[in-house]
């Protein structure tokens, strides 16, 4: 891990890979991580998220996995963000002193989407009863109002957090409100929070308005090509970044319209890489054959830039 180091750039929102009879499969996470900084050019990942199917593991198995990525990635990996969030406030305060003891590089947590918090003050309440619970790690606000139900704006929330909880340090900000995203990075006049976009297909757009970064899940198969985008992007050369963000989008609206979520990413990381991420935990259900070959075919079908 890198202490200090500013997160941005990429994030990869892990895969919780799975064994056929639906165990958890640490044994592949060392390829997983070589893979990630050898192939995509990937040195941040994101655990237990959306697309780790964190809320449908146990707290051990969560445990698990984030042990095995800070072992697998020591001297690896820049930065290791364990999701922390569940629908209970003890088991998120379990899960977030279980990251602080383990050294993870920050933690995150989602807003409670059952008992959903009402307003700006009852959410941060919950939010600073977790984040104390590691009081020297970093602490990011992981937003997904599609899931979620909580649409609590951002921009709204970030007024007077220091002082709540002094860990702060940003928002995995999954969501189309790019209103929003620029409010708040228009408040972030002295830089002191990261911005991190959590909607791969509408990432060019968060850049231009400031963002800082990108947690997603296709950064486990397209890094190397969104890397790409952002050094086109940085140079200026918009027209190139452009290039890079249609083909993205014509992949994922290619396999939005045929059905795509967490089952479908597994089947494609496992075809892309190589590597068994196995099934998806119930209620989700296996990419259908049929999905993998059409899915397959079209990523085989994309000419990028850089060839």
């Amino acid at each position: 891990m890198t202490p200090g180091k500013k997160l941005e750039g990429l994030v990869a929102a892990t895969i919780t890979p799975m064994t056929p009879d639906g165990q958890i499969n640490l044994p592949v996470i060392r390829q997983y991580v070589d893979y990630l900084v050898n192939e995509q050019n990937v040195k941040n990942v994101f655990v237990n998220g959306t697309t780790g199917e964190g809320l449908s593991l146990s707290i051990q198995e969560r445990k698990q996995l984030a042990e095995e990525w800070m072992c697998q990635g020591k001297n690896k990996l820049d930065h290791v963000i364990i999701h922390v969030g569940a629908l209970s406030l003890p088991e998120c305060q379990d899960l977030a002193r279980h990251a602080a003891a383990i050294g993870a590089g920050g933690i995150a947590v989602i807003a409670p989407f059952f008992f959903k918090p009402t307003n700006k003050d009852e959410l941060v309440a919950f939010l600073q009863k977790v984040a104390s619970e590691a009081p020297e790690v970093p602490f990011y606000y992981y937003h997904i109002p599609p899931l979620t139900g909580v649409k609590i704006r951002v921009e709204e929330l970030l007024d007077g957090i220091k002082a709540r909880i002094p860990t702060f340090r940003g928002v995995k900000f999954s969501d189309t409100d790019l209103l929003d995203l620029a409010q708040c990075i228009n408040k972030n006049e002295t830089g002191q929070f990261e911005f991190l976009y959590g909607v791969d297909e509408q990432l060019l757009g968060a850049l231009a308005v400031g963002a800082d970064g990108a947690v997603g899940s296709t950064y486990n198969y397209l890094g190397r090509q969104t890397n790409l985008m952002l050094q086109a992007f940085a140079k200026p050369d918009l027209s190139l970044a452009q290039k890079y963000q249609f083909l993205t989008g014509e992949f994922l609206n290619f396999v939005i319209k045929l059905g795509f979520g967490v089952a479908q990413t597994k089947a494609v990381m496992t075809v892309v890489s190589g590597i068994p991420m196995g099934p998806p935990r119930l209620p989700l259900v296996d990419a259908s054959s049929e999905f993998i070959v059409k899915a397959k075919a079209k990523l085989d079908s994309i000419v990028w830039p850089d060839g």
